[in-house]
């Protein structure tokens, strides 16, 4: 069975920064990684192919530094890496992207494509099914197990609390989640990663690179670190108040009144109009 994994090289999230001016990660001086979930895929690729034969063919789009974490996947044990690296496809959005990569897949042939289920430094979980659209082939994300029998696919796909079951004929692609695997230790390698330019393939110049991409960043900006509070809801307010409560974050200040002053008949009409007074009148 021939497999298809697509891993990105992504920064360490403990220590990202953002160009104000140009809203792109700053990835000079930030320590680089292999996205966690693309790792988990990895080791997917791998049992299955040491279960049932064929060849794991990893590849990345990105940089040439992206060659460090082809590297760590060879040393995994995949058979071969390829990274896509041209200024051509340079600022590339996911809709790029997808496109990109499914064209890389169709030059290299598959039976099953392994994607981890999103990347850290963007979160979107779009190039997978991207490419899978792109492909015309069943895609499977949020994926738990996967199996392959007699030639089908069997995935659990975990949505929420539920867990939901699923069969296809190959090919097909799935986006795993981290929790699928407890990935192997990297062994030393003599394997080379061969390198891919656009003009080793047949893209449509109009749908890659910053030019293809619809997508445009507008803006980014660190959130703040805020302290957690907590508000005490009194069970005794009426639902409009529980409400205002926790809107404003806690009870509101009330003007103090000094119940006790003037005649009886005074006293008792502001006791029955005191907030919370009345309620314990039987």
């Amino acid at each position: 069975m021939n497999i298809i994994v697509f891993v990105k090289q992504v920064p360490d999230t403990s220590e990202v920064k953002i160009d104000s001016k140009t809203n792109n990660l700053v990835r000079e001086g930030v320590p680089s990684i292999i996205n966690p979930y693309d790792e988990n895929g990895m080791e997917t690729a791998l049992a299955l192919r040491d279960e049932l034969g064929g060849k794991v063919t990893v590849v990345s789009m990105g940089p040439m530094q992206a060659s460090s974490t082809l590297e760590y996947c060879l040393k995994m044990g995949a058979d071969e890496a390829v990274l896509v690296s041209d200024r051509l496809i340079g600022g590339s959005d996911t809709l790029a992207t997808g496109y990109t990569l499914s064209e890389v897949a169709k030059k290299l042939g598959y039976d099953l494509i392994i994607c981890g289920n999103e990347a850290i430094d963007g979160c979107t979980g779009q190039v997978g099914p991207i490419m899978a659209e792109n492909l015309g082939i069943p895609q499977f994300t949020y994926v738990r197990d996967v199996q392959v029998e007699a030639g089908r696919l069997k995935v659990q796909r975990e949505v929420g609390r539920n867990i939901e079951f699923y069969e296809a004929e190959l090919p097909a692609l799935v986006c795993v989640l981290k929790d699928i695997n407890r990935p192997r230790k990297a062994e030393k390698t003599d394997k080379k990663v061969r390198l891919m330019k656009v003009a080793d393939l047949d893209l449509d110049l109009q749908k890659i690179g910053n030019g293809g991409s619809p997508t445009k960043v507008v803006k980014i900006k660190m959130s703040d670190a805020r302290a957690k509070s907590y508000v005490t809801i009194d069970d005794s307010l009426s639902a409009e108040e529980r409400i205002r409560m926790i809107i404003n974050g806690g009870i509101e200040k009330k003007e103090k009144i000094d119940l006790w002053r003037g005649t009886p008949e005074a006293i008792s009409d502001r006791l029955m109009e005191y907030d919370g007074f009345s309620r314990y009148i039987v």
